[in-house]
């Protein structure tokens, strides 16, 4: 019942913030006004930080976020996000921004799966996903080191086939605290 009174509340604060068009700050374009991309993490500390300590506001960048700020997938929805951003909107700079006190760090891709199945999902449809190729341990794990998991998706990106080989591509990590960034070189 929690979740549903959640949703409530949102959606009557909504009604409140259309009422009030205190929309109109916000207005601006599709087009993101830096020309800029960013992947990062959903953690929910980084919702306002990241903004701030980058000195962005609303229409200045297509943020792209998932657990983790990874690539699970080449052809996923990530790497689409971005393409989109790149050949439709007219990005020409992605950031790749990892942040200290991830919780995807160290997350055991086994035991997330256990939890599904205690949680109700069958082992009929555990099968099915994993006759399919997919390596659900893996697809559910997480990365041992920040540093290392903004490196492989920096090299996925530059070395993605479809990726235009005249977009720049950089990566960080986030201070989670403080927002401090800290260059991550793949050299």
């Amino acid at each position: 019942m929690r979740r549903i009174a959640m949703i409530n509340e949102i959606m009557e604060y909504n009604k409140k913030f259309v009422e009030n068009k205190a929309y109109e700050p916000y207005l601006t374009s599709k087009y993101p006004d830096k020309k800029l991309a960013i992947l990062t993490c959903m953690d929910t500390r980084l919702i306002e930080l990241l903004p701030a300590a980058l000195g962005l506001k609303n229409g200045d960048a297509k943020i792209i976020k998932n657990a983790g700020g990874v690539i699970t997938h080449p052809y996923g929805s990530v790497v689409r996000s971005l393409l989109v951003a790149i050949i439709e909107l007219g990005v020409e700079e992605v950031m790749v921004i990892g942040h200290t006190d991830c919780g995807v760090q160290g997350m055991d891709g086994g035991k997330l799966l256990e939890e599904l199945t205690h949680r109700g999902i069958s082992q009929e449809h555990i099968d099915i996903i994993r006759s399919s190729g997919i390596n659900l341990e893996k697809w559910l794990g997480g990365f041992d080191c920040v540093e290392q998991s903004v490196k492989d998706t920096i090299l996925a990106l530059q070395k993605h086939p479809l990726m235009p080989k005249d977009i720049m591509i950089r990566g960080f990590i986030m201070d989670s605290v403080t927002g401090e960034l800290t260059k991550v070189s793949v050299e």
